[in-house]
Order: C-alpha cells, then structure tokens, then sequence
C-alpha cells in the first residue's frame, strides 16, 4: 500500500522534516499541530486562543486529507501546563461535539517555539 504526503496551504507548512499528514490506505496520520496561522505567525492570546488555532490548523489538514474532525479516532494532547487543562478541554469539546475520540494528554516539558498546546491525530477518511 502506497503512503501520500498530506499538505495544504491552510494551515502552517512544517517547520522540519516532516509532512503535515501521511494517508495509507483509509487511515490519516496527523502531525502534531503548534498554534500557528498559515502564514507562519503564533497565534495571539491565552490557551483558549491556542487551542482554538491548533484545532482549526487540525481541521484544515483533515479535509485536505480528505476527512475531517469527525472521522478523527484517536488524538494525543500536550499542554506546556496541566492546569490549563480545564480552559483547553472547554475549548476541544466545541469543536469535537457529541462522541469525541479517544484521547491521552500530557504535561511536557517544552513544545516547540514555548507554545502552551500541541495536537497530533489519527483519522479514517471517508
């Protein structure tokens, strides 16, 4: 089965080696997305607002994958902080209403360029 690169204009380009995505088969693998905005700027604010930047970078990946936040089975969730837990919780569960993925978060150390919030996922496409 033949991997494909996933990469779309509408969200950050990868500051490293590697893809935004790769889809094998029906499955999507995506890289862990920082608040940047397309243009390569942090995102402003609280993590409330990084939250939100990293789930709508998640979201545009997935559609140019060809799936989308509801096809999303598994995320991994790394707070620079976990007593901002509740604030980035609040905001996740506006954009995975109704039955969310499976999740693990963490509390690491550092994230790249000291952003609060990283998300990675695994969807099915279709």
């Amino acid at each position: 089965m033949p991997r494909t690169v996933v990469a779309t204009a509408n969200a950050p380009q990868a500051i490293g080696p590697y893809s935004q995505a790769i889809t094998l088969d029906n499955l999507v693998f995506c890289s862990g997305q920082i608040p940047l905005t397309p243009a390569g700027t942090l995102a402003e604010g609280d993590i409330t607002a990084q939250t939100r930047q990293v789930l709508t970078n998640l979201q545009a990946v997935l559609q140019a994958a060809g799936s989308s936040l509801g096809n999303v089975l598994k995320t991994t969730v790394f707070l620079a902080d976990m007593n901002e837990f509740a604030a980035m919780n609040a905001v996740y569960a506006e954009f995975f209403a109704g039955e969310p993925p499976a999740r693990s978060t963490v509390q690491v150390s550092r994230l790249p360029r000291d952003v609060r919030v990283e998300i990675e996922a695994i969807a099915v496409r279709g």
